[in-house]
């Protein structure tokens, strides 16, 4: 923020960074760049969080720009006489209509694209940067009655006090390495990520059918284990597994694609 002179008077943040840039924003505005090299909007979500509303709007060439920083959390930008690493490790999280009418499995109005039009359309989002997304997620449209619902606070409180318990489980299981499942390196995948028979067989069934990646098979126990962390499971039973499987709704929905 200094860098880029957004501080003001204020010499210090105190909150986490929430950016959320319109889809017509350029590779340079997003990663960073210039004559003299500003930090992007993902660097300016550092520590914070990245929204992309309207995801399949983006340039797929923009998309494909975060691949690196999702993984490295920094950003180089490169000129003749210098280079310049920008931190950006931030929480990506955006949304996207399942096809270009908006109504592609909705249960009061039936959906007008062809499947190529889907199929083009989801088409923007390339393999290798759905394998950076842990947590893909189909949300049906709300009806009146859940619309007017109260908020139910003993539920989020319950909901409060499961991740926290996760987060010290975390805690003492990373103590001397400062990280949480999701940055987890293949060693400590084997190492703390033990599956019963019963999860490592669904698991097996799974990666075939959905030819994942190495990175989405990795992905896919990391959620598996925080997902037996909140259920407070020393290992990952195929519950946890048949839960982190529906958290891939992308990688299936594509695979249902002609």
């Amino acid at each position: 923020y200094s860098v880029s002179g957004k501080l003001g008077s204020q010499p210090l943040i105190y909150t986490r960074p929430f950016r959320a840039p319109h889809h017509t924003i350029s590779q340079a505005g997003l990663v960073g760049g210039g004559t003299y090299p500003q930090p992007g909007e993902i660097s300016l979500a550092h520590n914070g969080i990245l929204f992309l509303d309207e995801l399949t709007e983006f340039k797929r060439d923009t998309l494909e720009v975060l691949r690196q920083p999702l993984e490295s959390k920094s950003v180089c930008i490169s000129r003749v006489h210098q280079s310049i690493d920008f931190p950006a490790s931030f929480l990506l999280v955006a949304a996207l209509n399942p096809c270009p009418c908006g109504f592609l499995g909705d249960k009061k109005r039936a959906c007008t694209c062809t499947g190529q039009q889907i199929g083009k359309y989801l088409g923007k989002l390339s393999g290798p940067l759905l394998d950076r997304i842990d947590l893909q997620i189909y949300i049906q449209s709300v009806d009146y009655d859940t619309a007017k619902a109260p908020h139910d606070a003993q539920n989020s409180a319950t909901m409060i006090a499961k991740v926290q318990q996760a987060i010290i489980k975390q805690q003492e299981r990373f103590a001397c390495a400062n990280t949480f499942n999701s940055s987890m390196t293949p060693d400590m995948i084997d190492k703390y990520c033990q599956c019963t028979d019963g999860a490592q067989e669904l698991l097996k069934k799974i990666f075939e059918r959905l030819y994942l990646s190495m990175r989405g098979y990795h992905k896919l126990i990391k959620v598996a284990r925080t997902i037996a962390d909140l259920e407070g499971a020393e290992h990952i039973d195929v519950p946890h597994m048949q839960e982190a499987i529906m958290y891939r709704s992308l990688d299936r929905h594509l695979e249902q694609q002609p």
